[in-house]
């Protein structure tokens, strides 16, 4: 009796077996991988759930990316992100007819480790963040005050807008494309904050016009420093190219001053760390190099832009000042 029972079974598998699924072949493992750089792993198992079809293994990945990133995100979500990366984005430097005056964004985007914070795609990430944090942004209101926090409940819904491609349809959200970042590197991932300037010159053909500029050091340290230049013509004086690229070389300098020194304020005559007291060393990058307020003037003197007895010239209004990880008031 057993021996037919067995008999019985052996027929009835080898009735009903089916052939097994086409292994991937490389060459559709390595398209798949090079439009998602998902692993190969990952990869053979898309294409073999779905018929080694490429657009159904995109889909699948999609999905999958969506499940997996959300049950990470929720493992993973309590643990600390002391690493990361300071990214700025300037879409607009501001002070030229064409364009709508000042717009830029920085972002700080958080992970475990430095090896994740150094890896292609989360750079790729947090700059298309702040592409995005710069694009959508409002008129902050108050050119002496641009430094608040962007919301982050506000910046996480908005559609994710490449730096690299800015046609490009978005495919998610800040929010999403985080979740999945957390899915792909298997670290807690986090915004810690961001910050939008966006400022309109007062007048386009005015004698005042408004500038940004800024740096960012190994992705660590990052500064943007709102200007002001007051002078008739000023709008003329932004139409040369060769103008343009000497203040251009101001405001860098600027930038890196405000991060290579303990600066605290703009302009204070008590205060040692106040900008206008320090320094100018990267302007010049001389040890007894005149102070930044003394360059200032001189320079504005030289560009034509402060005749004598004059109030105009080029002047910082304000400055934000950065650097991963730092303890900051909320």
């Amino acid at each position: 009796m057993y021996r037919n029972c067995r008999k019985a079974f052996t027929f009835s598998l080898r009735h009903y077996s089916t052939a097994p699924t086409e292994k991937p072949s490389l060459k559709l493992v390595a398209e798949l991988r090079k439009r998602t750089e998902v692993s190969i792993t990952k990869a053979r198992e898309a294409l073999s759930a779905s018929n080694n079809d490429v657009s159904a293994a995109l889909e699948w990945l999609q999905k999958d990316l969506i499940t997996s990133g959300a049950k990470k995100a929720a493992k993973l979500g309590g643990r600390p992100t002391p690493e990361g990366l300071i990214s700025v984005s300037v879409l607009s430097r501001g002070g030229e007819s064409h364009v709508a005056g000042v717009r830029a964004a920085m972002i700080e985007l958080n992970c475990e480790t430095d090896f994740v914070g150094r890896n292609e795609l989360f750079g790729r990430l947090a700059a298309d963040i702040a592409h995005t944090a710069a694009y959508i942004s409002d008129r902050t209101g108050s050119a002496t005050a641009f430094n608040r926090a962007f919301p982050l409940d506000v910046l996480k819904d908005a559609p994710l807008l490449s730096q690299l491609n800015p046609t490009a349809p978005p495919t998610g959200t800040v929010g999403s494309s985080i979740r999945d970042m957390i899915s792909k590197v298997g670290e807690n991932v986090s915004l810690r904050r961001a910050l939008a300037v966006v400022e309109n010159s007062p007048s386009p053909n005015g004698d005042i016009a408004l500038r940004i500029g800024s740096y960012v050091h190994d992705y660590k340290i990052g500064s943007l420093a709102l200007l002001a230049l007051k002078s008739r013509g000023i709008s003329s004086s932004l139409n040369s190219d060769a103008f343009r690229e000497r203040l251009e070389f101001l405001e860098r300098a600027l930038a890196r001053q405000i991060l290579g020194f303990e600066t605290t304020s703009v302009n204070s005559s008590e205060d040692q760390t106040s900008l206008y007291n320090q320094p100018f060393m990267m302007f010049s990058r001389e040890m007894d190099s005149p102070l930044v307020g003394e360059v200032l003037r001189n320079w504005s003197e030289k560009e034509g832009l402060l005749k004598e007895n004059s109030d105009g010239g080029v002047a910082v209004l304000d400055f934000a000042k950065w650097k991963v990880g730092e303890t900051f008031d909320e």
